[in-house]
């Protein structure tokens, strides 16, 4: 056996055995494996002498790297990176250049040699080409670092050079694929740069921005798109369109769909299968599914045949309206067809009669799946686990997470949430924590889910150091922890009223760089308003407007109900106006909120005018409106007043409800009328069937009330039973100042106790 060779010797033999092969011999290289270090690889990949064969360099490099475990452990020195990419770029070898940064981008992190040296160029190493800028561009954004490619496009356009067609694409598509409106808009602001720098977009660059403009629901943006096209010689396709329809649809959007497809057509562009399909998903999502339907029967008319995916959505769609039935007929339809149903076909059936209480047939599909030869996949197995959680069958759904697995399926994140979001229903917390920790021991990519479920779960049993104390370690098993974990757990603390805690975990978060959302902001506004700290909660109104987060209704309606709250409704109406001035329109439960603030400050004639003013308006009013005045009119001893809106609700078809009924029947009997009050409730009786009381047939259920309601009305009948009818209504008066609502029998034994009460009196006199 001959010695083993020295390194430089080896490094040698293995350079003229590259440069003496058209391809690679990989046979050769065989018999060297054992003596090839990382070292030696690193010099013959920066071989002068094999800078004119870079595919023959690039085809060892792979195999070294899937030969060698050494090499693949040790990332490719910088100094023989470059030599090799400008070999391979300058023999338009792009393509396997791409391929090598895609190896290397990964292992050059934290350092980013590369990067760096593509902004700040070393002197020692020839100055970056623009072939080498521009697949740096597209390697970088395949690495998902978008980031890093506009910097490298920045430097592009500093020193004047054009990016080509794909690169470009590319950058602005790795930009759309993390949405925000943030991203669009630098998506929007880099395509300025390139035009400036002579860019030529195409139909498919458009088609990328419209894309990043729907991701974030920025309709009116992305339909400006389909005009500006003209502009650049490129015209819109049905990608185009059928984006903007896809976003249209799913945000129920039908009459600007319409005048879409109006404009789309103008255009002598025609439907294609993709564009029907998606108007059937956007008809199925909102219900409309006699117009899925008709559109089905367009297509067919239009010589495009539905496919399955069409039927699927149909199916889906009937299965939600709770019509299995048809969802079946459907799916005998698609048969005769010869359009075999596939697993989501039958997954989408099972969901659906699994939802709508029958199970049998569930079953029955399952065993026609396994006849068709069509297998259970991740989806049927997680719908079912899904069932028996939603059953409270626990042990069932853990069954078939062990059958899932038998199965040769592994369960994913869907399979472990519902699990876990089932035992935190079960109030089994501590079993919810056992499958975290499982799902980290199998290796699962975590997500937020099962995270915040269990925080939730936390907060809600007021276990809040708990929840704390899983938030602190989220992150060292796996877990992102974003805005929705901190604003569970700061809900929490506000709930608890432990607001200097909230405001501590609010500053943790933004120390922690996890950037708070609307949702997260309107939470702390929220929780200072609740705490009668409504400046403080203008200070964060106005951090977020500096930020850039644009506030919603919530946010605006919070501060309102603060100034409410605290009483200084005079500040609420000057905040609200301001706020009008800045587009913000006010809602039902804007106004709501403003009529308790003069219904508690006791402006009742404020009231009652912001009330008229909002009807003249022709302004949405609902039941809470009515009986925030009903309740004050009530309180203020003008029944008829009151009684008088009772009747305008009905003309309105608002029905009246337990809190109505509270507020009448509390004031009136409160006031010595009792007669009045049993007449009002019979007659309530009479006119609406919800409302009749047929002994504990027709009573209000007890599913429907909650404990207390229950407890406290069983209490006030065993009074009245007792002729204790004095400390009955002592009761009732609490209840009411409570906002509890009662069981409508409670009214008539009080009622009924007081007429006896009245009668004993009387006869006593």
């Amino acid at each position: 056996m001959s010695s083993p060779l020295k390194q430089s010797q080896l490094t040698q033999t293995i350079i003229t055995l590259l440069s003496s092969s058209k391809s690679l011999p990989k046979s050769s290289l065989q018999s060297y494996l054992p003596q090839l270090t990382p070292s030696i690889i690193h010099s013959i990949l920066s071989s002068p002498s094999l800078t004119s064969r870079p595919s023959t360099l690039f085809s060892f490099f792979q195999w070294s790297h899937s030969h060698i475990p050494s090499f693949s452990t040790h990332p490719l020195p910088f100094p023989s990176l470059l030599p090799l990419l400008i070999s391979l770029l300058s023999h338009r070898e792009s393509h396997l250049a791409r391929s090598l940064l895609l190896t290397f981008i990964p292992s050059d992190h934290p350092q980013n040699l590369l990067h760096r040296h593509l902004l700040h160029p070393i002197s020692s190493f020839p100055q970056p080409s623009k072939e080498l800028l521009d697949t740096a561009i597209g390697a970088y954004c395949q690495c998902g670092k978008p980031h890093l490619a506009i910097q490298i496009f920045k430097k592009m356009k500093r020193i004047r050079i054009c990016p080509k067609l794909l690169t470009f694409n590319t950058l602005i598509n790795g930009l759309v694929k993390y949405p925000s409106t943030h991203s669009v808009y630098l998506c929007n602001e880099l395509f300025d740069d390139a035009i400036k720098l002579g860019f030529v977009p195409n139909t498919n660059t458009f088609n990328i921005l419209i894309r990043g403009y729907c991701l974030v629901y920025k309709y009116k943006e992305a339909n400006e798109l389909l005009n500006r096209m003209s502009e650049f010689g490129c015209m819109p396709d049905n990608v185009s369109y059928n984006t903007i329809l896809d976003g249209l649809c799913k945000k129920g959007r039908l009459n600007d769909v319409r005048d879409l497809l109006e404009d789309m057509k103008g255009k002598g562009l025609v439907p294609n299968r993709n564009t029907y399909n998606i108007l059937v998903h956007g008809y199925c999502k909102i219900g409309w599914l006699k117009d899925a339907t008709q559109i089905v029967e367009l297509m067919t008319q239009s010589n495009i045949l539905p496919d399955v995916w069409t039927y699927n959505m149909l199916i889906d769609g009937l299965c939600n309206e709770g019509s299995v039935d048809e969802a079946f007929k459907i799916r005998d339809e698609m048969v005769g067809l010869k359009l075999l149903p596939d697993v989501k076909t039958f997954n989408t059936l099972i969901n659906g009669c699994l939802d709508n209480k029958r199970s049998s047939e569930a079953f029955d599909l399952l065993e026609e799946m396994n006849k068709e030869g069509i297998k259970s996949d991740e989806s049927t197995y997680n719908t079912l686990i899904k069932w028996h959680c939603t059953e409270g069958r626990m042990d069932k759904a853990r069954e078939v997470l062990q059958r899932m697995e038998e199965g040769g399926l592994c369960p994913d994140c869907v399979s472990y949430n519902t699990l876990i979001s089932g035992y935190c229903k079960a109030g089994n917390l501590s079993e919810a924590l056992r499958i975290m920790k499982r799902i980290g021991a199998k290796g699962l990519k975590m997500d937020n889910f099962s995270l915040n479920t269990v925080l939730h779960t936390l907060c809600q049993e007021r276990k809040l150091d708990e929840a704390y104390e899983l938030l602190s370690i989220a992150h060292t098993r796996g877990y992102l922890v974003d805005a929705v974990s901190y604003g569970t757990l700061i809900a929490g603390y506000f709930r608890c009223g432990d607001m200097e805690k909230a405001l501590k975990l609010w500053d943790e978060m933004k120390e922690r760089d996890v950037i708070p959302t609307i949702v997260t902001y309107n939470i702390i506004i929220g929780g200072l308003c609740k705490s009668g700290k409504t400046q403080q909660a203008i200070a964060k109104l106005n951090e977020l407007l500096e930020k850039g987060i644009v506030p919603d209704e919530i946010t605006y309606n919070t501060i309102i109900h603060g100034y409410c709250w605290e009483g200084n409704i005079e500040k609420a109406f000057q905040f609200h106006n301001k706020m009008v001035e800045n587009s913000f329109k006010p809602d039902v439960y804007t106004c709501n909120i403003l009529l308790q603030g003069l219904s508690r400050g006791g402006m009742l004639e404020k009231a009652i005018k912001l009330f008229s003013m909002w009807i003249d308006k022709g302004k949405t009013i609902d039941v809470v409106t009515y009986n925030t005045l009903i309740t004050a009119l009530c309180k203020d001893q003008r029944f008829e007043d009151a009684l008088g809106l009772v009747a305008e609700m009905e003309e309105k078809n608002f029905q009246p409800d337990k809190y109505t009924h509270n507020a009448i029947v509390g004031a009136l009997t409160g006031a010595g009328r009792i007669k009045e009050a049993e007449e009002f409730m019979t007659d309530r009786e009479r006119s609406s069937e919800q409302l009749q009381i047929d002994n504990k047939e027709h009573e209000l259920r007890a599913d429907e009330l909650d404990p207390s309601s229950i407890a406290y009305s069983q209490q006030i009948d065993e009074l009245c039973a007792d002729g204790r009818y004095k400390d009955a209504m002592h009761i009732y008066a609490q209840v009411t100042q409570s906002s509890i609502a009662l069981q409508k029998s409670t009214y008539f034994s009080l009622i009924k106790g007081l007429i006896k009460r009245r009668k004993s009196i009387s006869k006593t006199g």
